[in-house]
């Protein structure tokens, strides 16, 4: 048996991980789904005072509060960034972070440097003076690519649920202190993993983090807790076992 922490991405809650966390309890595994502050139903909490720093305090205070330890902790896309902070700051308790569709961004980068000029300026339109990133339109033809695999019901259950990102989590820089490394493991789904040693072997600041990691195979879209739940689980629990 293993011990879980499932951390969402932008826009998502512990309820994108029900599925999963059904799954991999089947198999015998402690799961810990996470809903960071001001999101799905901690939406109240969202404000210009949550940070990346929030998010990162948000993780670290569930595995010491339930004295977690062995974490296989699982961070998915937008997620990668408190969850690669959260193991910085307690290496002793964490057995390997997995990044789904996410990596271990460098020291001082932020999640909105890794998107296009072009995106960044029509983020910032949306936005305005506000602090809450908007979750897109779940629109898959606009964005076939990111929502493989998705069926209406799950489409429809995203235009619902997922609620404004508090604007920081996505510009504040991602900061480490130099701590022990923890060992670490990818699930690629919209890119393949030729392109993932590529660019390890070409030395991307993206995914150096990730040469001595585990690399997983799983294709579908963007969000693989809800496009192939049985199949990330069935990932999950492999890298339990490895």
């Amino acid at each position: 048996m293993a011990t879980f922490v499932l951390v969402p991405g932008f826009w998502l809650g512990a309820w994108a991980w029900r599925e999963v966390t059904g799954q991999l309890r089947a198999q015998g595994h402690d799961v810990h789904p996470m809903t960071l502050t001001g999101l799905a139903e901690r939406h109240h909490l969202a404000g210009p005072q949550v940070t990346l720093e929030t998010h990162t305090t948000d993780i670290v205070r569930l595995i010491e509060v339930e004295d977690l330890r062995d974490v296989l902790l699982v961070g998915h896309s937008g997620g990668g960034m408190p969850v690669a902070q959260a193991a910085d700051l307690i290496p002793d308790r964490i057995a390997r972070v997995v990044y789904v569709e996410s990596g271990p961004l460098p020291d001082g980068t932020a999640q909105f440097d890794t998107v296009p000029p072009q995106e960044q300026q029509r983020l910032r339109a949306a936005i305005g003076d506000g602090h809450l990133l908007p979750p897109p339109a779940w629109d898959p033809t606009a964005d076939p690519t990111n929502l493989a695999g998705l069926d209406e019901p799950t489409l429809s259950l995203l235009r619902e649920r997922s609620t404004a990102q508090p604007l920081r989590t996505a510009t504040d820089p991602v900061r480490r202190t130099g701590g022990r490394p923890v060992p670490t493991a990818l699930v690629a789904s919209t890119f393949g993993l030729a392109v993932v040693r590529q660019m390890i072997d070409e030395g991307h600041p993206f995914f150096t983090g990730l040469a001595d990691g585990q690399l997983h195979e799983l294709p579908t879209g963007h969000w693989p807790m809800l496009s192939e739940p049985k199949a990330l689980a069935d990932v999950l629990d492999l890298i339990a076992r490895g």
